[in-house]
C-alpha cells in the first residue's frame, strides 16, 4: 500500500489531500456549533447542513468538465485558495443578523472541494500510472480519508469549544494554503488540449454518453449510489443506536475507532483484491459483507461484539471503495475521467443526502429496529443487483468506447 509514496508526485498530492481533508472535516462540528451558539436556532443550524449538501448536487457534473478541461493540477490549487478566502468570511458573522455570511461561506467552501475531488481523483492514474501502484495509491487514500473523516470533527469541535471559531477557521485556512503550496511542488503534466469540448453542456453530454455505453461503469453507478443510500442510513442511526443501546457516548466512539481499524487493516487486502479479481466480484461481495456486518452490529446488544462488527465492516466497506474507484479509473478515457468521476461523487452525495434523512424519519415511525433492519436489507439487495447489473466479462469496446469528440483511447485494466 505504501509502495505508492514512492512516487514523488504522488506523495506530495497525498499529503495534500491528507492536509486539506483535515481541514475541512475540522469544520463539520464547529461551523453548526457556532451557528447554533450565535442564533440559538435549531433551523437556522439545519440550514447550514442543507448548505453543505448544495455544491454536490448542483455543481458536481460542471466540476468535472472543469476537471477535464483544465490543467488540473492548476485547478486543485485555485480551489484550495478559494477555499481560505470563503471559509474566512465565516469570521465576520458574529450576530444573528450577519449569520447568513456562514451559508455564503459554507456554499463557497463546498463548491471548492466539489471542483477538487474529481480533479484529484482524475489525476491520481496520470500521476501513478494504471498498474498496480494505482490500487496501493486508492488504498491509502481511503485509509487516510476514513482516518480524516473520524479524527477532524472531533478535534474542530475541541477547538471551537476552547478557543472558538477563529481558531478553527484559522486552522482550516492554514490547511488549505498549506495544500495548495504542496500541490504547487507537484510537476506540470502536459494534457490535450481537445480532449474537453468547448461548450459546457455538451462537455457534461460526452461524459453521459461514455456512462450510458459503458455496461459496467453504468451498472457500478446504480449499484454503488443505492449501498450507499443503505450506508448512509444506517451511519446516520449509529449515534442514536450507540447511546440507547450500548451505553453511551463513549461507546458510540469506541465504535468509530473500531470501525477505524478496520478500515486500516482492510486497505491492503482491498489492494490485492482489486488487482486479482473483477470490480464486479469485489464489489458485490464487499456490499453483501458489509450488509452482514452492519445487521450483527445493530442487533448486538454487547458492546464487545458490536465492536468486533465495527471491524468486520471496515474491511469490506474499504474493499468497495477501492474496486470501484480503481475500476474508473482504469477504464475511463483519461479525458473523460473528470466528468465520470464527478458523476459517481454527485450520485454519492445525492444518496448520501436521501439516507442520512430516511434512516431517521423511518426510526421515527416505525421505530429503531426496523429501521437498521431495512436499511441491511437495503445494502444486502446491492450485492445482487451489482451481478447483474456489471456483465461477466466487460469487453473494451462496451466500458471504453469514446464518444464522438472525446478524448485518447481507454486504458487496459
Amino acid at each position: 500500500m505504501l509502495r505508492a509514496l514512492r512516487v514523488r508526485d504522488f506523495g506530495l498530492l497525498w499529503a495534500a489531500r491528507a492536509v486539506a481533508g483535515l481541514g475541512t472535516s475540522m469544520l463539520v462540528v464547529a461551523i453548526p456549533a457556532h451557528v447554533f451558539a450565535v442564533t440559538g436556532s435549531v433551523l437556522a443550524t439545519g440550514v447550514t447542513l442543507a448548505f453543505e449538501y448544495l455544491p454536490s448536487l448542483l455543481l458536481g457534473p460542471f466540476a468535472g468538465v472543469l476537471a477535464d478541461r483544465w490543467d488540473r493540477r492548476r485547478l486543485m490549487v485555485a480551489t484550495d485558495l478559494v477555499h481560505v478566502v470563503a471559509i474566512s468570511m465565516a469570521l465576520l458573522a458574529r450576530t444573528p443578523e450577519t449569520i447568513w455570511l456562514v451559508y455564503v461561506a459554507v456554499l463557497g467552501q463546498g463548491s471548492a472541494a466539489v471542483v477538487f475531488r474529481p480533479a484529484a481523483q482524475a489525476h491520481i492514474p496520470a500521476v501513478v500510472g494504471t498498474g498496480p501502484t494505482l490500487t496501493s495509491a486508492n488504498a491509502l487514500s481511503a485509509v487516510t480519508t476514513g482516518v480524516v473523516a473520524l479524527g477532524g470533527p472531533p478535534l474542530g469541535g475541541l477547538l471551537f469549544a476552547f478557543h472558538g471559531i477563529g481558531a478553527v477557521v484559522a486552522a482550516s485556512a492554514a490547511a488549505g494554503l498549506l495544500s495548495a503550496a504542496t500541490i504547487a511542488m507537484t510537476s506540470a503534466r502536459p494534457r490535450d488540449p481537445g480532449a474537453a469540448a468547448r461548450d459546457v453542456l455538451a462537455g457534461i453530454g460526452l461524459g453521459l454518453r461514455h456512462v450510458r455505453h459503458a455496461a459496467a461503469t453504468r451498472g457500478l453507478l446504480a449499484t454503488n449510489s443505492l449501498y450507499l443510500l443503505a450506508n448512509a442510513a444506517l451511519t446516520a442511526l449509529l449515534v442514536p443506536f450507540g447511546v440507547t443501546r450500548l451505553g453511551g457516548s463513549v461507546e458510540v466512539g469506541y465504535l468509530l475507532s473500531a470501525l477505524g481499524l478496520g478500515f486500516l487493516v482492510g486497505a491492503p487486502l482491498s489492494r490485492r483484491l482489486a488487482d486479482r479479481h473483477s470490480a464486479r466480484t469485489t464489489v458485490a461481495a464487499g456490499q453483501a459483507l458489509v450488509a452482514a456486518a452492519f445487521a450483527l452490529l445493530f442487533n448486538s446488544t454487547a458492546p464487545p461484539v458490536a465492536l468486533v462488527a465495527a471491524v468486520l465492516l471496515g474491511l469490506p466497506a474499504v474493499t468497495v471503495l477501492v474496486s470501484v474507484q480503481t475500476w474508473v479509473q482504469r477504464t475511463t478515457p483519461e479525458g473523460l475521467l473528470g466528468r465520470v468521476s464527478s458523476a459517481f461523487l454527485t450520485l454519492e452525495a445525492a444518496a448520501t443526502m436521501v439516507g442520512a434523512f430516511a434512516g431517521p424519519a423511518v426510526s421515527e415511525v416505525f421505530g429503531m429496529p426496523a429501521a437498521l433492519n431495512a436499511a441491511c436489507v437495503v445494502a444486502l439487495l446491492s450485492a445482487p443487483l451489482t451481478l447483474w447489473l456489471v456483465p461477466r466479462r466487460p469487453t473494451r469496446e462496451a466500458d471504453g468506447e469514446i464518444p464522438a469528440g472525446g478524448a485518447a483511447p481507454a486504458r487496459a485494466p
